[in-house]
């Protein structure tokens, strides 16, 4: 039986609170998982949102470069304590501790590229393999990985639509048809199916590590669950399911 652990959307941008990161990386030494995955969304990249006008106070001071040094700063304060865990594990010759480290990128870091697509003259000068978590094997956007039975995606794709599958968690497994995680969405949503015989098939959609509150939300709709998960025994798409909200987090690490 083996352990992911699953970092949601982080959304990491210049000026917001990183401390959390820190709280996650420390949860990594603790929990020592097999596999872990960053679902996407690891940087925010707000100098290139899409929703902005030019010439609005949002995007008054944004600059790319800063959006992309400050995600790949956090990156370091993530792996570093891991790396040195490895390193004393090797020192003392004890139980060796490699974990898989798997990146999907989402929509945020699909923003550099899709500057170069639309703006030929930013090719090969802005892409999202800027955004560089050490260690970590990188995905593009909606690629979908398998670990242990588990589909992994940044979201999943309506066939007809192209648009995320979204309602019950159901509803997602009727579409996806598989164990799955994604992010992308705020908050979270778990649910078990049972199917004939022995086959059970997980859903998870856990989109939000954070600590800052997203203005265009609103004042109202900030308050969703946050943190990261844990999924211990995970064996051929089944697990036990471990949230771990950003109280927990905060409290045992800060």
């Amino acid at each position: 039986m083996r352990r992911h652990l699953i970092l949601p959307d982080t959304q990491i941008a210049p000026g917001v609170p990183l401390e959390h990161i820190g709280w996650a990386a420390q949860a990594i030494v603790d929990y020592k998982p097999d596999v872990i995955v960053m679902i996407g969304d690891w940087a925010d990249m707000p100098s290139l949102s899409s929703y902005e006008k030019p010439g609005g106070l949002k995007l008054e001071g944004a600059r790319i470069k800063e959006d992309i040094d400050v995600a790949n700063e956090a990156a370091k304060t993530l792996v570093a304590p891991m790396e040195a865990e490895s390193a004393r594990l090797r020192a003392g010759h004890k139980k060796r501790w490699e974990p898989r480290r798997v990146f999907l990128k989402g929509n945020h870091e699909d923003r550099l590229d899709r500057v170069a697509k639309n703006d030929a003259k930013f090719e090969g000068v802005l892409s999202s393999d800027q955004i560089v978590l050490p260690g970590f094997e990188v995905h593009p956007y909606l690629a979908i990985v398998e670990i242990d039975g588990i589909h992994y995606s940044h979201y999943f794709s309506n066939q007809h639509s192209g648009r995320p599958v979204g309602g019950s968690i159901d509803n997602r497994l009727n579409k996806i048809g598989r164990s799955f995680v994604q992010g992308h969405e705020q908050g979270f949503l778990y649910g078990v199916r049972q199917f004939p015989g022995s086959v059970t098939r997980h859903g998870l959609v856990a989109g939000s590590f954070y600590l800052h509150d997203e203005d265009y939300r609103g004042r109202q709709c900030n308050g969703e669950w946050r943190g990261i998960v844990v999924l211990n025994e995970v064996n051929n798409g089944s697990y036990d399911i471990m949230p771990l909200s950003m109280g927990y987090l905060r409290r045992k690490y800060s």
